[in-house]
């Protein structure tokens, strides 16, 4: 029987890959688009879908991480954020969700149990939590791409398909 491997690695170079494709994506968005009114949802623009990424990586590492000492970001305005300081905040918050991750990995693969953790509907495993962070990120870019379209305003196909291109973005080492 083979020893069990150690996933440590690719576990954090999944969420670091996902974190600068996100980056990316929102390095990329049209400085015209940030301000676009989402169809149907007259208080919401793209601006604070994108904002909502940093700041719940905040909530999380918040809930999941503060009582372990790691550092919570600040959050961002999702009223008056430009471009330029989401990325900023989003490679901070990035490097704190990574932080979560390890130590969760550190703590045998599964991250102890806060007093704010009061949700209780996510298994603290690394896994699952790498998982729910990736899927969610997923979500509102794909919530942003379908706005711009609904709005007549397709994004370039350099940036719909770099959402997809993980394999030249991938990222081994912090």
């Amino acid at each position: 029987m083979s020893p069990t491997p150690d996933l440590r690695a690719s576990i954090l170079a999944a969420w670091r890959t996902s974190n600068r494709i996100t980056i990316e994506f929102v390095e990329q968005l049209p400085p015209e688009l940030m301000s676009a009114v989402v169809p149907g949802i007259q208080t919401r623009p793209i601006r604070a879908i994108a904002a909502h990424l940093h700041n719940s990586r905040c909530w999380w590492i918040k809930m999941l991480g503060a009582e372990h000492g790691i550092a919570v970001p600040l959050r961002v305005d999702h009223r008056t954020v430009n471009r330029r300081q989401l990325v900023a905040a989003l490679k901070r918050s990035g490097m704190g969700i990574e932080a979560v991750l390890q130590f969760a990995i550190a703590a045998g693969g599964t991250l102890p149990r806060t007093k704010a953790y009061v949700w209780r509907n996510l298994p603290l495993d690394v896994g699952h939590i790498m998982s729910y962070f990736i899927a969610h990120e997923g979500h509102h870019r794909g919530q942003i791409v379908m706005a711009a379209r609904q709005m007549n305003r397709r994004l370039p196909s350099a940036v719909t398909n770099g959402l997809w291109w993980w394999a030249g973005r991938r990222i081994l080492r912090a």
